[in-house]
Parts: structure tokens; C-alpha cells; sequence
């Protein structure tokens, strides 16, 4: 094996929308509220291996708007991508795949988001940056605590 080889690589495969959905529960009426809409904003992400190297990691966003106690609409959509990830320590692997795949995959999700909702017939929403650093130390620290009570 040459020392190239042993050299870490990262590497975008592949990046696409893994899934999407969209619910106008109250459509047609809903269109004529003037009110403006409440927006929630949930956010997960997950990483899993598909072999040796290669990695794929998702950030699903969830965007529910509603007037009063009636939904507007509701968008998820799943942003994914394949990661070729190789010769890294097994220390660093997690901070790529909580870190800096998501801040990859993001612009792509927050740009469906827009779309749809717009495509919708509603102004598009257009999701604030998301600082993932921050997200992956809270969730260390939660499952660091979540340890130590078990």
C-alpha cells in the first residue's frame, strides 16, 4: 500500500432528496386566512455506513405553519447524501458525519423547503442557517449525561 492510499479522503458520491411530503389539511379555505401563520421548525439528522468508507447522511426538516390550532400546511423533507469517508480516526468520523455532512446537505433541504411551500401557492419559507457544531455538542453532552444516570 502506497502512503497515498493511507492518506484520510472525503468525498461528496451522491446528494439527493431521500423523501418529501406536503399537507394542505384545509385547502381551499385555508387560502383565504390573512392571519400570518406560526412556523414550526424540527430537525433531526442520522448517519449510517453502507460499507467500508462509505457513509450516508440525512437531515430530515420538519416545517408545520398554522393559524390558531389549524395547520397550514406541513413539509418534510429528507436531504441525504453519500459520503466517501476514508483513513480517518475513529475520533473524528462522528464530528464529519453530525458536522460537516449536514452543513453540506443543508442548503439542499432549506432550497426544497422554499420550493414547495411555494409551489404550494404560499410564500416560501425560507429556513435560518442551522449551526450544526452547536447541535452535535448538545447532543454529545445529552448522551454523555444520559450515561452516567444509567
Amino acid at each position: 500500500m502506497s502512503e497515498q492510499d493511507q492518506q484520510p479522503a472525503f468525498a461528496i458520491e451522491k446528494i439527493y432528496v431521500k423523501d418529501l411530503s406536503l399537507e394542505i389539511p384545509h385547502a381551499p379555505a385555508i387560502f383565504l386566512e390573512r392571519e400570518q401563520p406560526e412556523i414550526d421548525l424540527q430537525l433531526a439528522s442520522e448517519a449510517t455506513q453502507l460499507e467500508e468508507g462509505i457513509f450516508q447522511s440525512s437531515i430530515t426538516v420538519t416545517v408545520t405553519a398554522k393559524v390558531g390550532e389549524k395547520v397550514m400546511f406541513l413539509v418534510e423533507a429528507t436531504q441525504a447524501g453519500i459520503f466517501q469517508i476514508r483513513n480517518v480516526p475513529t475520533a473524528e468520523l462522528d464530528p464529519i458525519l453530525g458536522v460537516t455532512c449536514p452543513n453540506i446537505l443543508f442548503p439542499y433541504v432549506r432550497e426544497t423547503v422554499s420550493d414547495v411551500v411555494n409551489r404550494a401557492g404560499f410564500p416560501p419559507v425560507i429556513l435560518t442557517p442551522i449551526n450544526f457544531e452547536a447541535l452535535y455538542a448538545q447532543q454529545q453532552q445529552a448522551s454523555q449525561t444520559s450515561n452516567e444516570t444509567h
